[in-house]
Formats: structure tokens, sequence, C-alpha cells
């Protein structure tokens, strides 16, 4: 019913007593004042104000819509101000899901890079392997998922349907064999995945699980799956306790390790993709695409190479433009 421009209307006429000064202090032609006010008195149905020469008076309406458009007008001036303040990223907020083993490698070095490029930027974070946290993207419950899968299979896992999602691949992370430091295929350069057929395991997530499972049967057997644990410092204790063998992602064997273990590369290589996900429109939110550079630039940092990947050439690209 009512539109800015006409509130402004009121709340000059209110202060400045005439239609000729209310179109002075707006920069308005007096006609178009008198035009708006027609217009506001056609959609409330009543008279806003009683002309008299050149002076008007405003009617009991007219006051109260004067005096309301007041606290309107203060209340979109600071949301203007305010959204103002998050494009131009003086303020905003990211919501950040992620799978675990990222928690200690990539996202570490993408918030410091973060805060110290944007300080007034606040990111709410929190934890799921990537089913859920696409889940959560897909529902608006957050605005990036870092997800993985494996060669061959979506983020997913065949469950999420990715059409309509932006997605970009940040990091190759080669997939490692470790084994109990005195075993005997520990002296070997890399390990045949099919030597280990009468090996107990060690699994992590759901994920990994059924991509061990996949390699093994590829390699011609069943896995015997002794223990199964998300927790990587528990997988590295189970192998050192001789209790076991395991498929550790290279990345987390940057930040854990143990002195009674030996890591190998596999026979066929295995590897993950680490993927930082949104959708179209939240990648246009500049918090949003301030976070996704970070992610794109320290995986880059990781992997020892310049950020030359698609994610960063396309974030870059929208930079500039």
């Amino acid at each position: 019913m009512f539109d800015v421009a006409g509130l402004r209307v009121m709340r000059a006429i209110a202060e400045q007593g005439s239609f000729t000064a209310a179109a002075n202090s707006l920069g308005y032609t007096q006609p178009a004042i008198s035009q708006m006010v027609r217009r506001l008195e056609q959609r409330t149905g009543t008279a806003l104000v009683e002309r008299s020469g050149r002076t008007v008076r405003l009617t009991e309406a007219g006051s109260l819509l004067a005096d309301r458009a007041a606290d309107i007008l203060d209340r979109i001036e600071k949301a203007q101000a305010e959204v103002s303040a998050i494009a131009g990223l003086q303020a905003g907020r990211v919501r950040l899901m992620a799978f675990p083993s990222s928690s200690a490698t990539l996202v570490p070095r993408a918030l410091a890079r973060l805060r110290a490029s944007h300080p007034a930027v606040t990111v709410q974070f929190s934890e799921a392997e990537p089913p859920e946290s696409l889940a959560a993207l897909r529902s608006g419950e957050v605005d990036l998922a870092v997800a993985f899968s494996y060669e061959g299979n979506d983020p997913g896992r065949g469950v999420d349907d990715l059409s309509g999602l932006d997605v970009f691949d940040v990091l190759t992370d080669p997939v490692m064999l470790v084994l109990p430091k005195d075993h005997e295929l520990g002296a070997q350069d890399a390990v045949n995945l099919a030597d280990l057929e009468a090996e107990q395991w060690i699994a992590g997530c759901p994920r990994c699980r059924g991509h061990l499972l996949t390699l093994a049967h590829k390699a011609g057997f069943d896995p015997e799956v002794a223990f199964e644990t998300e927790d990587y410092v528990a997988v590295l204790g189970l192998v050192a306790a001789g209790l076991g063998v395991a498929l550790v992602p290279h990345l987390i064997l940057t930040t854990v390790s143990h002195p009674d273990v030996v890591v190998r590369p596999v026979v066929p290589p295995s590897r993950r993709v680490v993927q930082v996900i949104t959708t179209p429109d939240l990648r246009r939110v500049p918090a949003v695409a301030a976070a996704l550079d970070a992610l794109s630039s320290s995986a880059a940092e990781l992997r020892g190479n310049p950020c030359d990947h698609q994610a960063c050439e396309e974030i870059e690209g929208d930079q500039a433009s």
C-alpha cells in the first residue's frame, strides 16, 4: 500500500508545512508532491491533508501516517546502512560446515586468512561428513560445505543430487597405507593392495569404509574390518599396536603422526578430492565469496602450488567484475 517515496513526502509535509517547502526539501516539483499525496489518499481511501491556500494541514490520518513514516524511514535507513556494510565486507556472517579431518588442516588456515583480510566478517563453524553437510546446505542451514569424494564417486555418495550447486575441487589428496613399524611390507617403497588380503583393517567414516571395500574388491578380496573409528589419532594408535592396517588420506598425516607406524603409497594409487560447495546465489554474497576465496587459496598453499585451479580463476573473475 505504501512506498518509501510517499512516506518521505508525508514526513516532509509534516515538517515543512506546505507542498512547496516539502518539494524543495526533497528535490521534487510541487506538482509531483501533489500527485504522490493523491496516490496515497487513493490507496488509503481517506484524506490525508487539508489544503488552505498555500499551506496545508494534515488530517488525523495524515498525522498518524507522518508519525509512523518517521519511524519506518529510520528503520529503512538503518537497514540500508547494514546491508551496505555487508556488501562492503564491513560486516557479514558465513556459516561453514566441514568434514572433521579438514578441521585440523584446511579450515584453520582459511579462517585465519579470512580474519586477516576481513576482520569484521564472523564465521559460524560446525563439523559433519559430506552427506550431512550437503543436506544442511540444501536446507539453508549453512552457506558453505567443505566435503570430499573419492575418485569415481560424487560428494553426495549417490544420495544427494548436486544439480544447481557450485562445486569447486580445491585439493587432490593421495590416500596412503599405514602399517605397524615392524611390518614386513614396510620395507617396500610402495605396497600392492592385493598383498594385504590376509590383514585385518581399521576403517574410518562410512564413506572411507566404503572406499576401502571398493578398492579391496577390485584387488580381489573382501577386507576383514576389525575396528572402526573416525578419530585418526586412534587409527594410528591401533595400527601402532599391531591390531591392523589402514588407509589414511595424506592431508591428515600432515598433522597426525605416530613413531611406531610407517606410511607407504598404495598400488594401485588412490586419491580423494576435497571440495568446497555452495549455491550460485550464496556465492554472490560478499562474505561467502571471501570465505570461498580463503578456502581455495589455503588449499593451494597445502598442495604447494599457485592458486591456479578453476575455482580460484572463477573467484578472481568475480572479484574483477
